[in-house]
């Protein structure tokens, strides 16, 4: 037994130990309540955002939209509606809520990190356009979910993200999924679709989702490395600077293909009238900047992996909502491949809960030794601290 006095003015020094550890606990459950709150409703804007901007996207070419540059631009352009927002909100988010690793980037470095992220993005929702072009919404939204396996293979050398047997068994599920899609060469009901077309979009559909899984990755290796914090400024700011960079990458190419000059005769042709036409634009970039702050968001508060697996998570959603929408068919293929798709998501997602117990777990360790050492009240009121050893 190990003996220790401890001096008190009173002679008696009342111990409030286990009082503290109280309050402790009550700050970290309720943190962590708040926490998964935020988590929460990331969730729901990535689902939301990225299921309403697809079906927008595709009613945009099913009634005589063309522009494969117009339909980039309103992916990205919308990141002005942020601003408000961002401005209201840092009075209450001046200190850090997530890591703080030290001294700010330098500006070169961030600017270069804006600069690189943003011609990746521009670059990845142009290739987008083009795969949903041509493919049917419900085919284009089941490729989409092999950005989770690419997100993965990127994150094990960018992030050290640990590949486990379940996350193997996840990404192989959603390889299956996405590679049977490619004999599924099917037209779709607004216009006849070749087979060049439809291989063209198919390809340029997998190299989006290589993209964004590679975007993903530098993102979040971005705040650990050169950033070296992530804060609520930090996030707005990735979020803002990169859409800038992108939206000038995707105007760029609008006027350098020429095709701005048929924007006029377009709208014009509309089916659904001019007003439609203008509103399906505003809401597209709309939606999509709702579905960049949650994806943002959840790297900050987990991972890039999760990010994805919840943009993945919406994969349901596109196909039953095009099925009503655009009638498109959902043949047998389709169902299977949708089947292994979520049976890819939920392998991940019971991975995820299998980290996070083993993460509760250690921290009740860490708690039941940390107590090993108790307090008593000696006869002269002096404090014996005791302790097994």
């Amino acid at each position: 037994m190990v003996i220790k006095n401890y001096k008190s003015s009173q002679g008696k020094e009342p111990n409030t130990t286990v009082q503290e550890e109280r309050n402790q606990t009550g700050v970290t459950h309720s943190n962590t309540y708040k926490r998964w709150l935020r988590v929460a409703v990331y969730t729901f804007f990535v689902i939301s955002g990225q299921s309403v901007a697809t079906i927008l996207g595709r009613i945009y070419y099913d009634n005589g939209g063309n522009s494969k540059w117009l339909a980039t631009v309103v992916q990205l352009v919308g990141f002005p509606v942020l601003l408000p927002y961002y401005l209201l909100s840092i009075k209450t988010h001046t200190t850090t809520t997530h890591r703080d690793d030290g001294k700010a980037a330098s500006l070169k470095n961030r600017v270069l990190v804006y600069v690189v992220l943003g011609v990746l993005v521009g670059a990845d929702c142009y290739l987008y356009s083009i795969g949903l072009l041509y493919l049917p919404v419900s085919t284009y939204s089941l490729i989409c979910a092999s950005q989770l396996a690419f997100n993965a293979f990127f994150s094990y050398f960018l992030n050290s993200q640990k590949l486990t047997p379940i996350i193997l068994n996840s990404l192989l599920l959603l390889t299956i999924s996405s590679t049977l899609l490619a004999f599924n060469n099917e037209d779709s009901n607004s216009q006849k679709v070749t087979k060049a077309q439809y291989v063209t979009s198919f390809l340029c559909t997998i190299g989006a989702s290589a993209g964004f899984g590679l975007v993903l990755s530098l993102q979040q290796l971005a705040f650990r490395r050169v950033l070296k914090r992530q804060t609520f400024t930090e996030v707005m700011d990735m979020i803002i600077y990169m859409s800038l960079v992108a939206s000038c990458v995707s105007l760029v190419g609008l006027f350098a293909s020429s095709e701005w000059k048929t924007l006029s005769s377009e709208m014009d042709n509309y089916k659904l009238g001019k007003v439609s036409y203008v509103m399906n634009l505003v809401w597209t970039a709309i939606t999509w900047q709702v579905f960049n702050i949650g994806g943002t968001g959840l790297i900050f508060e987990l991972s890039s992996l999760f990010s994805n697996a919840i943009s993945v998570l919406g994969l349901p959603v596109v196909p039953i909502m095009a099925v009503i929408i655009f009638h498109d068919k959902m043949n047998g293929l389709k169902v299977i491949s949708m089947i292994l798709a979520i049976w890819g998501f939920m392998s991940y997602v019971y991975q995820h809960y299998l980290d996070d117990k083993n993460l509760k777990r250690s921290v009740g360790i860490q708690r039941v030794e940390s107590s090993d050492t108790t307090e008593a009240e000696g006869p002269n009121g002096q404090k014996i601290e005791t302790s097994a050893s």
